[in-house]
């Protein structure tokens, strides 16, 4: 009888042989937290559509940020539901507003500890729901736009955020923030550029969240179409091109051959967004007894680092992060 020469069975017999040889080791620092904080309540509610997550106050949210530290997730990324919206989208550029006057407070309280990344985008602050500002005929009017986010960033990086994240996929953002940045003094503010954000079914629990569900039509006039690849390589080319520091995916779990194709593209930084679509169906399923929610969190988180992405943006985050360390331990 002939027997195999080759036995790749022999290091998967034990915990501690898988262990040894794992090629892909995903680790709390990997996992980025994403926060709501919202101007118009005085203590924190919960979010239906995403069972777990709540919308912060200031207070709140520096809580959870202490939370996060302690867990050694990487830091955390900020979305802001001001009290009032408008046409214009203001509030996400003003001074007082809710992420500014949030970032000052995680900075006061914890200093350079955290990593805080400000999404800057314009769909949480504007009336009508969209990304920019509109065209009179309809439309976003993508120049008018990145000036306002240029603005944006800048009030973001005087409050102190570390990162300026731009998601808005208007043509042109990466280089208006950086140049803005920059004529401002901030040159050591980084940009994490949402090179590759698709229009995606999965963003619904998000909307719900933000309250940024357009009034008026879709995104799909400036987000990605979800059936093209070749298009997010040329729009990461274009970030890289335009000073971007960082590049992200989004969504994750559903893209995951464009995450790949980006970690063969760049050496920088590369973020993945397991969105919130993706989180809502590891939840419900385990809920419903498909399976047990740790495994598939763990599998799914990981698959994603796999893929090739450094920084895995996650509302499993705590949890993971959690489960991550008792494997460690264990």
């Amino acid at each position: 009888m002939a027997f195999p020469r080759d036995r790749p069975r022999r290091l998967r017999r034990t915990p501690a042989l898988r262990r040894l040889a794992r090629e892909t080791r995903l680790a709390p620092a990997d996992l980025l937290h994403p926060a709501f904080v919202r101007e118009d309540i005085s203590a924190p509610q919960g979010i239906p559509a995403l069972p777990g997550h709540v919308h912060e106050t200031v207070d709140s949210l520096c809580d959870t940020v202490e939370q996060v530290l302690a867990l050694g997730c990487g830091g955390a990324l900020l979305f802001g539901l001001p009290a009032r919206k408008d046409a214009e989208g203001s509030g996400a550029w003003a001074e007082d507003g809710v992420v500014q006057t949030a970032i000052r407070s995680i900075r006061r309280r914890f200093g350079d500890d955290c990593v805080v990344i400000a999404d800057c985008c314009l769909c949480e602050y504007t009336d009508h729901g969209h990304c920019g500002l509109l065209h009179e005929a309809g439309g976003v009017d993508n120049d008018a736009t990145i000036e306002r986010y240029a603005r944006t960033a800048v009030s973001q990086a005087a409050a102190g955020a570390h990162i300026i994240a731009p998601s808005g996929m208007m043509d042109g953002q990466v280089a208006a923030v950086r140049e803005a940045l920059d004529r401002a003094g901030f040159l050591d503010t980084a940009i994490l550029a949402y090179s590759a954000k698709y229009a995606s079914v999965m963003y619904g629990p998000f909307r719900d969240a933000a309250r940024s569900t357009p009034r008026d039509g879709d995104r799909r006039g400036y987000q990605m179409d979800p059936a093209n690849q070749r298009e997010a390589l040329r729009e990461a080319r274009l970030d890289l091109d335009e000073g971007a520091d960082m590049v992200l995916v989004k969504p994750a779990l559903t893209y995951l051959d464009v995450v790949a194709r980006f970690r063969d593209l760049t050496d920088l930084p590369l973020a993945a967004y397991c969105v919130s679509g993706e989180y809502a169906m590891l939840r419900h399923a385990a809920a419903a007894g498909a399976f047990d929610e740790r495994a598939a969190v763990l599998e799914a988180l990981g698959s994603i680092h796999r893929a090739g992405a450094d920084l895995v943006i996650t509302y499993h985050a705590r949890e993971a992060a959690r489960w991550l360390d008792e494997e460690c331990r264990g």
